[in-house]
């Protein structure tokens, strides 16, 4: 990678880690194309999703539904721009979707946004170029997480007249599938004995849709032990999973081969690959 862009990814990490998020998000979405559409998808909580036309694609294409993240705590679509407007460059019907986040809401109430999302999604991704077949949920950190449950607790897509059937996939970006709730995450998820609805991997009995894990093996925000579990016990139901590791990668990796592919070049081949476009070019880590 030259080494304007090593030293351009590494000052924007460093913003990040510094709390200066307006900064961090105005570099990794310099030069990231608009979304084509924003629209509002619950109107009675005021959500919107922007989506992201697929480019060069010969017929329907794959639509991926993308959870930002935050800590269930911060977040907006809008920050998000770099990832929807370079799936739109792979080809793929991209969605990034709003849910609300602590105080405005709790465990379960951001699931239910999401899930409505996703509902939203299916309905209407066949006139924006989408095949409604072939929808995929994706988020990174809180986002992982919340795609993650959508996946493996039917209860929540049931809600909306949908089943972890209905999915084609679910990417999960350096995910929490099954972690200690305490301090400043009290609040976000309620009551003690509501905890254990919280973890995707306590809900993994067989149905779930295929699952492409990716994580750092440096992340000191979100072990990578989380999807090396989910990843165990994925397989262990006969459920399709692949589990990437990224030696000496942090908690941001996964995300940040969105807006500079070079900082963890595995990522997008196996995100093609994953949803159909292209062999992945780097055998997985397991």
């Amino acid at each position: 990678m030259p080494s304007f862009l090593r030293l351009a990814g590494a000052a924007a990490l460093a913003l990040l880690a510094s709390g200066c998020q307006s900064v961090f998000f105005g570099v990794v979405n310099r030069g990231s194309a608009q979304p084509a559409q924003s629209v509002v998808y619950d109107a009675d909580r005021a959500l919107a999703l922007d989506i992201y036309r697929p480019a060069a694609a010969s017929g329907p294409a794959p639509v991926v539904v993308f959870f930002y993240g935050g800590a269930w705590r911060t977040g907006t679509r809008a920050q998000y721009r770099f990832v929807g407007s370079r799936l739109a460059e792979q080809g793929v019907l991209a969605i990034v979707a709003d849910y609300r986040t602590w105080p405005d809401a709790a465990f379960p109430a951001f699931i239910g946004d999401a899930a409505r999302a996703v509902r939203w999604t299916r309905d209407h991704a066949e006139g924006w170029g989408g095949d409604p077949q072939r929808l995929y949920l994706a988020g990174h950190s809180a986002g992982a997480h919340i795609a993650a449950l959508l996946g493996t607790d039917a209860r929540h897509l049931a809600a909306v007249d949908m089943a972890p059937g209905d999915l084609a996939g679910v990417i999960g970006l350096a995910g929490p599938y099954e972690f200690t709730i305490g301090g400043r995450l009290v609040p976000v998820f309620g009551p003690r004995e509501g905890w254990p609805g919280a973890m995707p991997l306590r809900f993994v009995d067989g149905d779930e849709p295929p699952f492409l894990l990716i994580h750092g093996d440096n992340d000191r925000t979100v072990d990578v032990a989380n999807s090396v579990r989910m990843d165990a016990a994925l397989r262990d139901a006969g459920v399709q999973s692949r589990l990437r590791i990224l030696p000496g990668a942090s908690h941001f990796a996964p995300a940040a081969a969105f807006y500079s592919p070079d900082r963890a070049p595995d990522v997008l081949p196996q995100v093609r690959a994953f949803i159909g476009l292209e062999t992945p070019s780097a055998p997985e880590k397991k």
